[in-house]
């Protein structure tokens, strides 16, 4: 049976309707791909983690070892040199900062439950009796009120609502953030972790050369204008990603011991634990600085009670701010990642979300620095 043709209303119908399906099914094979990638990285991350670490390493002593080989120090001997300077260095700080930081942790530990209740009291009293010049912003109080809603805790203000939120969801933010840190730890164990990055850092620094002038060979395509235009992209996405890691390493650490001297010099206790927390932390941008302020702040404010003292944490966080905007990162990074700070958050946030915990975070810049490579080569600029 001979069926009539489509009318042009009808075709355009089937069109947009197949339009759609093909749209979904880009849209689902995305999403698809987007939770084999989180659930690769969950499963494969003890064998990321060193791997990472370990490129990371390598990222950070290559211009040295170029340095010593450029004196004509042979590669392996100078490869040798700087690991022995690097280990000299690293064992140095570690025993300087690290036994202060596990005592640190362990009386932080400790006291988690008391420092709940005391910034939920002081809050409270920071309510009833705000500073002076803090009066003038705030709705006229009921003394007598207040002070019987203080110390019945029956203050059901929102503000106190919140106060009562975070000092409940400090114990869970402090459990995430160091179960965090012990699934990198605990999932290839540390002392297997620490012994394979040095190994994995000393084969990818003798065998650099080789891979820079070989890996090309190793692509699945024959020599043509699809591997070239491949080429490109892959060296524009590795020159980003030596750019950030070896930038943001460096980066981390001087924030690291500028936190640390900032909040010896204010007072606030576990100064340098909150300064190892910031070589961690800080490796995520934005974000990390973020977490380290609010832990300062709490801190700093059920240490002493007063609002000067959080208000020199504020200072130093804004001191250490504008001197990685304007100091540090032009000198390390030099713009070379090239990504607005805005286009930073949601690339965290994003990366934090969909592949789950620190790693996803650190992750997420690079890659969107890579997505921003092939937009601006396929999408944006027009092809000569």
């Amino acid at each position: 049976m001979n069926l009539p043709p489509p009318t042009e209303k009808q075709s355009r119908l089937i069109w947009f309707a197949l339009t759609g399906l093909a749209v979904a099914t880009v849209i689902a094979l995305v999403v698809a791909l987007v939770w084999g990638l989180g659930r690769a990285l969950n499963l494969l991350s003890p064998v990321l983690w060193p791997l990472a670490l370990a490129a990371v390493a390598a990222c950070l002593l290559a211009p040295v070892v170029d340095f010593f080989e450029r004196r004509k120090v042979p590669r392996l001997r100078a490869i040798l040199l700087v690991f022995v300077i690097a280990f000299a260095l690293v064992a140095a700080v570690l025993a300087s900062v690290l036994p202060q930081v596990v005592v640190e942790t362990q009386q932080l530990a400790a006291k988690v439950p008391e420092y709940s209740q005391r910034l939920e009291t002081r809050v409270k009293a920071f309510i009833a009796q705000p500073p002076v010049f803090m009066r003038h912003f705030m709705p006229p109080v009921n003394d007598a009120a207040t002070d019987a809603n203080v110390a019945t805790g029956t203050d059901n203000s929102s503000l106190a609502s919140a106060t009562k939120w975070l000092t409940g969801s400090l114990p869970e933010m402090g459990a995430w953030l160091f179960g965090q840190i012990l699934r990198v730890l605990s999932g290839f164990g540390l002392l297997a972790g620490l012994a394979l990055i040095p190994v994995y850092a000393f084969y990818f620094l003798l065998e650099k050369r080789s891979i820079e002038n070989h890996w090309k060979e190793y692509l699945p395509l024959q020599n043509s204008a699809a591997k070239h235009e491949l080429v490109f992209v892959l060296e524009a996405i590795s020159q980003y990603l030596v750019a950030f890691f070896r930038g943001q390493v460096l980066v981390a650490i001087c924030d690291a011991v500028l936190y640390t001297a900032g909040f010896l010099i204010v007072g606030v206790n576990y100064a340098f634990l909150l300064g190892c927390a910031a070589v961690l932390l800080t490796m995520i941008p934005f974000l990390g600085a973020i977490l380290i302020c609010v832990t300062a702040l709490t801190l700093a404010f059920v240490q002493y009670g007063d609002w000067q003292h959080p208000a020199l944490v504020l200072a130093v966080f804004a001191v250490v701010q504008t001197l990685e905007g304007l100091v540090i990162s032009p000198k390390i990074m030099g713009g070379r990642v090239g990504l607005h700070p805005l286009v930073i958050i949601i690339a965290v946030m994003t990366g934090t979300t969909l592949f789950g915990g620190l790693l996803g975070g650190v992750l997420a810049i690079p890659l969107a620095a890579a997505l921003r490579v092939i937009l601006a080569r396929y999408v944006w600029q027009k092809r000569e």
